[in-house]
């Protein structure tokens, strides 16, 4: 019934989105983005010889023989991630070290002269495609090994990695580019020529979603800690800005700009563990499922997509500590996601008409009985652009009011998680300042 009601809504007011989005030009997002959006929850996984060296930045001169896991499966890391709730894979491919975990034409640094010898990324997009798991790589432009590093001929052989990677290993469903920027082995650093590595991806793999600190499809937060911003925007101004150094502010890739000229929503990445790379050490330090729970209404519930890090151990497995805690996470968000309080309550609904486009739209729902409310997830159609910058959420009880909160941005997913279960009979929904025609597809309590 829900979802008739969204649907319906969204027909009789597709004119109007339309004629809105003419007149503001607010950027809208690819196709390939929206699909990302729909998939906000997947792992980041951190491995390679650092695993083995306790080092969370390689120099490059560690040698390979020390890449060697016991009982890699990537099929067990595909398991644990389908389990948690994750909806793919990217996988550090190569880290600042250089070290490939494909046996690259383009370097003798490589799971080829390991004392492991097998091809980690075969392995792992086969896995995913049989988990029905997207699969994508973290690549480094910095390389702490390559002797062409620092000069031109560096860029052909980024540019040659990734044509591997692609045509190898694809579909790629994201690429992550890191910033890092620091010298080679002959002590010089390298002009990364960003223009050209961008148009070999696009002429690649089109859908393919691009991370960077500026983009072109994501956008780093601005943290490693696991949050958004209370208000974050999918829209980024890059001009003027670079890539690593010379980015911009933290705060403003955490919260976006309100009127930014590109789409370019915000991807939070934080570990399960204190490092990037699994340590031994670090077993009695993962994350509680708490912990995680918190993290993810700080990222996903404040419209970003969550890039959670599990990194596997030295056996190439992921540890059983690191399951346990995404076991409880699970548990939490099904608890939420699984659950909506208002599937038979009764919704009323006004909105802007075309000679008053600034009136407030309300949704409000009035409940048979009353029910205990421990939080609101709203859901804005991104395909029309992110528009809503302000709205007020009110709970009552036979009348009463009992709860009210104040947010800004929607966007993909907004959690309103209350303080303490709260009983009600009402729940309203007021926007107060949207850009155009504000869109909800998606409003659910639980």
């Amino acid at each position: 019934m829900e979802r008739m009601r969204n649907t319906l809504l969204l027909k009789l007011c597709f004119f109007l989105v339309v004629s809105a989005n003419a007149q503001t030009k607010n950027p809208l997002p690819s196709n390939a983005q929206l699909k990302w959006h729909q998939n906000s929850y997947y792992f980041f996984m951190h491995f390679g010889p650092n695993t083995f060296t306790g080092k969370e930045w390689g120099d490059g001169k560690e040698k390979t023989e020390v890449f060697n896991p016991t009982q890699l499966d990537t099929d067990q890391w595909c398991r644990v991630a389908k389990e948690s709730g994750a909806k793919g894979i990217i996988i550090t491919a190569k880290h600042h070290d250089g070290f490939c975990l494909w046996p690259s034409k383009y370097s003798t640094h490589t799971v080829r002269e390991s004392g492991f010898k097998r091809d980690i990324l075969a392995e792992l997009a086969a896995s995913c495609k049989k988990a029905g798991l997207l699969f994508g790589v973290y690549l480094s432009p910095w390389d702490r090994n390559h002797p062409d590093y620092g000069t031109e001929k560096y860029n052909d052989v980024f540019v040659n990695m990734m044509t591997e990677i692609f045509q190898q290993y694809g579909p790629i469903w994201e690429l992550w580019w890191d910033g890092a920027n620091g010298e080679g082995p002959n002590g010089k650093l390298q002009v990364y020529d960003w223009k050209r590595y961008e148009k070999v991806v696009r002429q690649l793999s089109p859908q393919t979603i691009v991370f960077s600190d500026i983009g072109p499809d994501a956008r780093w937060v601005g943290n490693e800690s696991g949050y958004a911003g209370k208000t974050n925007w999918n829209l980024l101004d890059t001009a003027g800005f670079k890539r690593g150094h010379g980015g911009p502010p933290q705060d403003t890739l955490g919260k976006g700009n309100y009127r930014g000229a590109n789409y370019i929503p915000a991807e939070v990445d934080v570990s399960i563990r204190p490092g990037w790379f699994y340590r031994d050490s670090e077993n009695d330090q993962v994350k509680s499922s708490d912990k995680l729970f918190n993290i993810y209404l700080e990222s996903v519930g404040r419209g970003a997509n969550l890039l959670l890090n599990v990194p596997p151990d030295t056996r190439g497995l992921i540890h059983e500590n690191d399951i346990a805690a995404l076991k409880g996470l699970k548990a939490k968000t099904d608890a939420i996601e699984k659950v909506n309080l208002l599937k038979n309550a009764a919704l009323n609904q006004s909105g802007p008409d075309n000679h008053n486009p600034k009136k407030n739209s309300t949704w409000y729902y009035m409940l048979k009985k009353p029910v205990m409310f421990n939080g609101i997830i709203l859901e804005e159609d991104l395909k029309y652009g992110q528009k809503i910058a302000s709205a007020v959420i009110s709970l009552s009880n036979n009348g009463e009011q009992v709860f009210q909160e104040r947010i800004t941005t929607i966007g993909n997913k907004r959690i309103i998680q209350l303080p303490k279960s709260i009983q009600a009979t009402e729940l309203s929904i007021v926007i107060n300042e949207s850009k155009g025609l504000p869109i909800l597809k998606g409003i659910k309590a639980y």
